[in-house]
């Protein structure tokens, strides 16, 4: 029997929208900000790379494919919620809501079984409960430090996030998923905020 492609066009065109939800940070060298997009295949193409490297030194083992699906379809809710500034103080439960409508309806395009399929894999990222949501996590909060320290602390300065709220909120999550890119970030962290790249009053709204 034939399968009907149309539901699967029709998402992948939805999912082109991510590409007009441009993020707090810029991409390296440039002045342009990134899209949500971009960010979501940087941080899946780091932790495929990364995977290989750090399994020895995890337990369990994790199951890279899954991984890579998690940090691929994390964001998409964005698409109707926007971008959160994640070092912002308030209004998280109101941007989680939307963001769970909006990838509600992106995948409600897709046939039964795909949309639960990927559902169960954006809420697994939101829960943090498995090994290989925990590394999503942390590979997903190391990024936007990683373009933050190439590009002199441009989004910390900009909004004017210190580095005690930065190690705050991304010391957590990435120490809990992958112990050895906290220990890589956390003395360039100390080198950034010697060198002034960190603004001195933290946001409270995006």
């Amino acid at each position: 029997m034939a399968v009907d492609l149309q539901p699967y066009v029709d998402f992948v065109l939805e999912v082109d929208r991510l590409k007009a939800v441009l993020r707090q940070t810029c991409t390296v060298g440039q002045a342009r900000r990134e899209n949500s997009a971009e960010h979501s295949w940087q941080i899946a193409l780091l932790a495929a790379a990364l995977l290989p490297e750090l399994a020895p030194d995890l337990t369990p083992e994790l199951d890279a494919a899954r991984v890579v699906a998690l940090l691929l379809v994390h964001d998409l809710g964005e698409i109707d919620a926007g971008d959160a500034l994640v070092y912002a103080e308030h209004g998280w439960a109101e941007h989680q809501a939307a963001e769970r409508a909006g990838v509600q309806r992106v995948f409600g395009l897709l046939p039964p079984a795909r949309r639960d399929h990927f559902l169960a894999l954006w809420q697994e990222f939101e829960d943090a409960a498995t090994p290989e949501a925990r590394f999503a996590h942390a590979v997903d909060r190391a990024m936007p430090v990683l373009l933050n320290l190439a590009n002199q602390g441009q989004s910390w300065r900009a909004n004017g996030v210190s580095h005690a709220r930065v190690v705050a909120r991304i010391g957590p999550p990435i120490r809990a998923g992958c112990p050895a890119l906290w220990d890589y970030l956390l003395p360039r962290l100390a080198d950034a905020k010697a060198r002034g790249w960190f603004g001195t009053e933290a946001p409270t709204t995006r």
